[in-house]
């Protein structure tokens, strides 16, 4: 019988690149609740377990970016156990030279925590060190299949930091860049222009340390 993949959810193409290889099914959520979803129903039940990976937001102030965090449950639209001795193993594989992933609880759900006001509220209340919007959905339908489900993820935006607006709009369904809604939101409101310039600088960032480590994951 042939060995089921690990199905590997992330928001964007982008991050789900750095980690594909043989025994990896990769799915971008693109920031649409229905057609991550209906990817899952379809995906979970030809897997043998769920990684929610790619690049999330620090609600911990004592996070940097480039950091990565595992997940031990999630909070948000989905409450639930994350499986930490899975993600520890997975995070055993970074070998990246930088600090000793996180571990703790990521607050997931379907909007963007954008301020840096909204993710000190969500720390203090919650005990999260990080935040994304595909967690959740991932996380709930490991669970109705009986699979076992973690979180590896790379700091992309720390808890000081205020996201432009743009940021919010910037994915497509199926994880690509929308770059007509970036623009109108830049027309419609000019002023977030270096603030945009600044966050696209430090998702690069995160995004080198998301590839380095990507290719290492996942690969025996």
């Amino acid at each position: 019988m042939p060995v089921k993949p690990i199905l590997v959810v992330t928001g964007t193409r982008r991050e789900a690149q750095t980690i594909a290889g043989p025994g990896v099914v990769t799915l971008a959520g693109g920031g649409s609740r229905a057609r991550l979803l209906a990817e899952l129903d379809r995906l979970v039940p030809q897997s043998c377990g769920v990684l929610s990976y790619g690049m999330a937001g620090a609600l911990d102030p004592g996070l940097r970016l480039g950091d990565w965090v595992v997940g031990t449950a999630i909070t948000g639209d989905w409450q639930g156990a994350c499986d930490g001795a899975f993600g520890i193993a997975l995070a055993q594989r970074l070998r990246t030279g930088r600090r000793l992933p996180a571990q703790g609880a990521i607050h997931a759900c379907d909007r963007l925590i954008a301020s840096a006001a909204e993710k000190a509220e969500l720390h203090a209340a919650t005990g999260a060190i990080a935040t994304d919007m595909e967690s959740h959905i991932a996380a709930a339908a490991a669970a109705r299949h009986g699979l076992r489900f973690t979180v590896l993820r790379c700091i992309s935006d720390e808890a000081a930091a205020d996201l432009p607006p743009a940021i919010a709009v910037a994915m497509k369904p199926g994880g690509g860049l929308a770059p007509g809604r970036i623009l109108w939101s830049l027309l419609t409101r000019p002023g977030q222009l270096p603030a945009l310039l600044r966050t696209t600088r430090r998702f690069k960032a995160a995004y080198g340390t998301l590839a380095l480590g990507g290719g290492r994951v996942l690969r025996s």
